[in-house]
């Protein structure tokens, strides 16, 4: 019917929840310490709609490689301007790629990526 979520194990957990919520602007819905995992779950939402489930586990190991190691390759955003959001990103102290042309859409694109190094695209919608 629909994705209901992407779960995403970080490194540090406060430089994560910033990054997703201060930089990238994704609203809490909940967020729950589990002592017995030693870790923390914070559900995110785009406005009202829950994309993103946080985790931080103790000593998560490192992505292989990226970003053509097997498995998740990056999460993608829409955003009406990529241009706009592109500047909004490189303000908040990103790096970000330069935009590129979607060769069978027309549509732009960017990535940068999160403190853990995941791909993040931003595309126009």
């Amino acid at each position: 019917m629909k994705i209901h979520h992407i779960a995403i194990i970080c490194s540090d957990y406060e430089v994560s929840k910033k990054f997703y919520t201060d930089i990238l602007g994704l609203n809490i819905i909940r967020e729950v310490y589990r002592a017995e995992r030693q870790s923390y779950k914070l559900d995110l939402a785009i406005g009202e709609h829950y994309v993103i489930e946080l985790f931080s586990f103790p000593d998560p190991p490192a992505r292989p490689s990226r970003p053509e190691s097997c498995g998740l390759r990056h999460l993608a955003f829409s955003v009406d301007n990529v241009g706009t959001k592109r500047e909004e990103l490189i303000s908040k102290g990103l790096i970000c790629e330069d935009i590129r042309i979607d060769e069978y859409t027309g549509k732009e694109f960017f990535f940068t990526q999160d403190p853990d190094l995941l791909p993040l695209e931003f595309y126009e919608m």
